[in-house]
């Protein structure tokens, strides 16, 4: 939704970003990254739920997009501006009719469980398999180094707490979405 310009070097960032996806081998055609002068990033930087929706919606019809995959209300991280896309595809699925668009969130984990490695894998399995409301699928990473050298692309955001996260974050070996209704 941004260059993720906080800090001045959105070009930068804009250009990992697609370094990191031909690490992940998807193809550059599938990558677009807004630059939308109300969208800027950073902590403190509300985004508008209705213009998140507006462009989502656009991008649904001129990419025949038919599921999407966004943060839960808590954005991972507590990111306001993961919440806040989050916020604006809610807005979209309650005031329009986009009953053909499937959609579902990225399931946040508590802190220990967050920094609990692969260990975590098998507390999502059990998770997902005892989910009560509604549908959760769990997805195993089997490539984490994969993962690593994709955000090693990152390089002006590869200091060194990032790659202890990478490293320990369940994140990198297991993640669960959760189909939003």
């Amino acid at each position: 939704m941004s260059t993720g310009n906080a800090d001045g070097i959105g070009n930068v960032r804009k250009e990992e970003l697609y370094l990191a996806s031909i690490v992940l081998k998807v193809p550059q055609k599938q990558v677009k990254v807004l630059d939308h002068p109300d969208l800027q990033d950073g902590f403190g930087k509300s985004w508008n739920a209705k213009l998140l929706s507006k462009i989502i919606k656009e991008e649904i019809v001129n990419c025949a997009i038919d599921l999407v995959i966004t943060f839960d209300n808590y954005g991972v991280s507590g990111h306001c501006n993961h919440q806040d896309v989050h916020q604006g595809l809610q807005k979209l699925l309650q005031d329009t009719s986009h009953k053909d668009v499937e959609a579902w969130e990225l399931v946040s984990t508590s802190i220990l469980r967050k920094y609990s490695g692969p260990v975590d894998i098998w507390l999502s399995l059990l998770s997902a398999k005892f989910h009560l409301s509604g549908v959760l699928h769990c997805f195993l990473n089997e490539h984490p180094r994969r993962s690593l050298a994709a955000m090693a692309q990152h390089r002006s955001q590869w200091v060194w707490f990032r790659k202890l996260f990478v490293s320990f974050s369940s994140y990198t070996y297991v993640n669960c979405i959760r189909k939003i209704n």
